[in-house]
């Protein structure tokens, strides 16, 4: 069972940047395809951003697209979240997931991780 750890959240101000990191125990972690999910109380699970194993195709959501970015480093096992000019709607708690296949839906998405919270203040 592969584990999952994030880190990179706290707290900042709107317009401001975080980067999330992802790494994973795996060893075949190369082989998959990554994504970053989001969740609230009021909105439930979102998805937000995905890659595919290689790195080299994308998909995000409207909602963040232009802002965030999404990259991996397979030597490292680990999945990058780059978040720019953040909102206080991008308040959430942030999971990166193992994908079962690459595709921008979170029926897509495997396990997961504990997650990280991100707070955005207006």
């Amino acid at each position: 069972q592969v584990q999952l750890v994030e880190s990179g959240g706290g707290l900042v101000q709107a317009g401001g940047s975080l980067r999330l990191s992802c790494a994973s125990s795996k060893r075949s972690f190369r082989q998959y395809p990554m994504g970053w999910f989001r969740q609230t109380p009021e909105k439930g699970r979102e998805f937000v951003a995905d890659m595919n194993s290689g790195g080299s195709d994308t998909y995000y959501a409207d909602s963040v697209k232009g802002r965030f970015t999404i990259s991996r480093d397979n030597a490292k096992n680990t999945v990058y979240l780059q978040m720019n000019s953040l909102k206080p709607e991008d308040t959430a708690v942030y999971h990166c997931a193992e994908q079962y296949t690459f595709g921008a839906s979170l029926a897509d998405f495997g396990t997961w991780g504990q997650g990280t919270q991100v707070t955005v203040s207006s």
